[in-house]
């Protein structure tokens, strides 16, 4: 197993009861609830054809859209944050994972499957993420993915495991996020991790710090922890995290 990429974060040995993300109302989810329900996730998107050398399409908000990301790179195929709804013509989207009230939007390659989630899906054929979450398998078998796996998509090419979580390492040290330390993330979820900038340093930083990821509330009126730092957007009297313009690698 190579440290270097994201199932490193995603052992049996990292289940606890630490706080790693809480949601715009307020609600914390400790650290065995994010591994057990990724693997859910990714036991399940395995069903719609997700597999390695694919791209999944994340679109929307809250949790799911997070765990339908880790569930992804688990099965090592490549997340497509907020991708746009004309996919015809891209024949590596083997999936789209959106909240089921907008599913019917996107125009797919042949093949590929729509997931819903946040209410079952009015098309028969689609998948729903939500009912997987709560009855499929809560295990995972042990990985061994390649450093040089596509994680995500980008405008610049496609951000790799190994330098995503080489970045986030970086990041963690230099702001010295610590475990407990609140990294607040600008919502709508997929919208900001489509800038693969706020993914490092608003998601994958604060995991391997034993960090928390807090989704911030649009409103302003944000029920949650005491941040010490924000991504994506500006929050009053708190430091703005970012990353280095080279960290990433991308050209």
């Amino acid at each position: 197993m190579d440290e270097a990429t994201l199932e490193r974060w995603f052992t049996r040995d990292r289940r606890s009861e630490r706080v790693a993300l809480c949601d715009a109302t307020g609600r914390e989810y400790d650290a065995h609830w994010l591994c057990t329900s990724a693997w859910k996730a990714g036991n399940f998107l395995r069903h719609a054809g997700v597999r390695e050398g694919v791209r999944v399409g994340v679109a929307g908000d809250g949790p799911v859209a997070l765990l339908a990301f880790v569930g992804t790179a688990l099965l090592e195929a490549e997340t497509w944050f907020d991708p746009p709804e004309a996919l015809a013509d891209e024949p590596d989207v083997r999936a789209v994972v959106a909240p089921s009230g907008v599913l019917e939007r996107y125009d797919l390659p042949p093949g590929a499957q729509r997931v819903g989630y946040g209410g079952r899906p009015e098309e028969p054929a689609a998948h729903h993420l939500d009912a997987g979450l709560w009855s499929e398998n809560p295990s995972f078998p042990p990985l061994e993915i390649d450093p040089e796996t596509p994680l995500v998509r980008t405008e610049r090419g496609s951000l790799t495991h190994g330098a995503a979580l080489e970045a986030a390492e970086t990041v963690a040290s230099e702001w010295d996020l610590e475990p407990g330390t609140c990294v607040g993330l600008a919502t709508p979820v997929a919208e900001t991790l489509a800038d693969p900038s706020a993914l490092v340093a608003g998601v994958l930083a604060p995991l391997v710090a034993d960090g928390v990821t807090v989704l911030l509330d649009s409103s302003g009126e944000q029920p949650a922890p005491a941040l010490e730092y924000v991504v994506g957007c500006a929050v009053p009297g708190v430091e703005r995290l970012s990353v280095p313009a080279d960290a990433l690698g991308l050209e």
